[in-house]
């Protein structure tokens, strides 16, 4: 009983976040977080690799350590343990820690360490930050209507660009830099965009004239998936506010709901709370 009690109230202390020791938790994993990616980002300057490389390992490891016991106690204390292992943060709080093991067998791994920063994403949560959660769906939202399109669109443009570098390879050819044709479609994806690099150019007079008609082109395509993700967050502005659940950001819900059907939270419709 007493093990039971000891278990709900660590689980109280991870996931909720209402009392003040909970929050004070919260905000010290976050602290922890933004020193270890700041630790890592210090270790890929030469100069102090070379000189304080050892103790930078050093902390790096006592960092994986704390996340990995933390991470083994939110797997411990969750009331549907396989559900947190493969939520959205599940995933993000193991691949977390997994750098600093890669470490071990492949050098330079640690540095994928800075994924960790995904886990900053909780603030929203910890501080109650719901009118941002709000405007997140609202943008996921939009972003999902608009993946047909966007397929569509960037299937479209592959082709284009494939029938481009095979173009600009028998016009150009390799004395011009043009060796093969993946090697000139890489030209005409940089090109298209845009980008411009400049590592490759056409020499030839026809070859010069493609160049700028695919620029040209570059200017009207960049617009485009603009101009998609655009009308489908106007259309979701227009659908109103949904039902937002600040504890766990789930958006599904009847338009008559009060409490959140996964975790029993109150709702709250474009930031304000929803009331029995």
């Amino acid at each position: 009983m007493e093990q039971q009690k000891l278990k709900r109230r660590i689980g109280d202390m991870i996931f909720e976040h209402e009392q003040p020791l909970d929050k004070f938790f919260d905000i010290g994993v976050l602290i922890a977080i933004v020193l270890s990616i700041f630790l890592v980002m210090l270790e890929s300057v030469p100069w102090i690799r070379e000189e304080y490389g050892a103790a930078l390992r050093v902390a790096e490891w006592v960092f994986t350590l704390l996340f990995t016991a933390e991470y083994a106690l939110r797997v411990y204390t969750a009331r549907r343990a396989w559900r947190y292992m493969t939520s959205f943060f599940g995933v993000v709080d193991l691949l977390a820690i997994l750098p600093g093991y890669l470490s071990l067998f492949l050098f330079g791994s640690q540095y994928l360490i800075v994924v960790r920063s995904l886990r900053l994403l909780r603030v929203f949560r910890i501080l109650k930050l719901a009118r941002f959660l709000g405007e997140a769906s609202v943008l996921r939202r939009a972003l999902s209507a608009s993946m047909p399109k966007i397929t569509v669109f960037l299937g479209t443009v592959v082709t284009l660009v494939v029938i481009i570098g095979a173009l600009m390879y028998v016009i150009e050819g390799a004395d011009n830099g043009f060796t093969s044709i993946p090697k000139s479609i890489y030209w005409a994806i940089v090109t298209l965009t845009t980008v411009g690099y400049g590592d490759i150019s056409p020499q030839t007079p026809l070859g010069q004239t493609l160049s700028a008609f695919v620029m040209i082109i570059g200017y009207g395509i960049i617009a485009v998936p603009t101009g998609i993700v655009t009308s489908e967050l106007s259309k979701v502005d227009q659908e109103g506010p949904k039902l937002h659940c600040p504890e766990c950001s789930t958006t599904e819900h009847d338009e008559d709901a009060v409490h959140c059907k996964y975790c029993g939270k109150e709702l709250e419709a474009g930031g304000a709370g929803v009331s029995a």
